[in-house]
């Protein structure tokens, strides 16, 4: 066999602080914080309007079945 039996493991060297890259960073956690908030928003209004349409529906569907029935 050509490969060693043992490997000699290194601890990887820790990266230098980058200035630039540490404000690039907070600057994006803040948009994402904004974002989700701005989702968490529009879903709340979203799953009102959903439930509103369902029921608007349904009530039409009364509606017709009735309108149906009384037609006959």
């Amino acid at each position: 066999m050509t490969t060693p039996r043992r490997r000699v493991l290194r601890p990887v060297a820790a990266p230098a602080a980058d200035p630039v890259a540490d404000r690039r960073r907070a600057r994006l956690q803040e948009v994402l914080a904004k974002d989700r908030q701005a989702l968490k928003r529009w879903m709340t209004k979203l799953r009102r309007s959903f439930n509103t349409v369902e029921r608007i529906q349904a009530k039409i569907k009364r509606l017709e079945k009735r309108l149906a029935t009384t037609k006959s």
